[in-house]
C-alpha cells in the first residue's frame, strides 16, 4: 500500500511540475495556451505525457528508496545520543523511539513538502549497528556521515590506549 501511495504522489508531482511550467510559458507568451497548439499532436500528446508520467511514477519508488546498513560499533546506550545529535545537526528530529529502533523526520515544513512528506528515516537496530530506510540519496549521505563520526571515534580510542 505504501508503494502505491508513493507512486500516486510522484504522478501528481510530475503532473504539477509540467502544468506549472506550461502555465508560466503561456503567461510569458512563449507558447499558445491551447493544448491543440501547444503540443504537436494536441490532446493526444497530453495523454501520451500522462502515460509516461504514470510509468515513471510507478518505477521511481523502486529506485528512489532503499534500506542499507550503517556500521556503528558499540552498545545502544553508548551510541544513541550521538546518533540523535548527528541527525539533529542534519535537520532531523526524533519522531519515535521503540526499544532500540528510532524514526526521524525533517524539522523544516518546507523541506518535508519538497520531499512530498517522504522524509522519514527509520533506524532499525542490527548486529553491525543500524539498518536505515528512507530516500536513497538521504540514506547514502547519512550513513556516510554516521560511519565517519563513529570510525574516527573508534580510531581515537585505539590511539589513546
Amino acid at each position: 500500500m505504501k508503494y502505491v501511495v508513493r507512486a500516486i504522489k510522484y504522478f501528481i508531482w510530475f503532473a504539477l511540475i509540467l502544468t506549472l511550467t506550461m502555465v508560466i510559458m503561456a503567461a510569458l507568451g512563449l507558447v499558445d495556451p491551447k493544448p491543440e497548439l501547444m503540443f504537436r499532436e494536441g490532446m493526444k500528446s497530453v495523454w501520451q505525457i500522462a502515460i509516461l508520467f504514470a510509468v515513471l511514477a510507478f518505477v521511481y519508488p523502486m529506485t528512489g528508496f532503499r534500506k542499507q546498513d550503517a556500521i556503528i560499533p558499540g552498545d545502544y546506550s553508548q551510541i544513541r545520543d550521538k546518533v540523535v545529535n548527528f541527525m539533529e545537526s542534519r535537520g532531523y528530529g526524533l519522531e519515535t523511539e521503540e526499544g532500540e529502533d528510532m524514526t526521524f523526520r525533517l524539522n523544516s515544513k518546507i523541506g518535508r513538502a519538497m520531499k512530498m512528506f517522504e522524509d522519514r528515516v527509520t533506524f532499525t537496530r542490527s548486529a553491525q549497528g543500524f539498518r536505515l530506510e528512507g530516500l536513497r540519496k538521504e540514506i547514502v549521505r547519512l550513513i556516510s556521515g554516521l560511519e565517519y563520526i563513529f570510525r574516527n571515534e573508534t580510531e581515537d580510542n585505539y590511539s589513546k590506549s
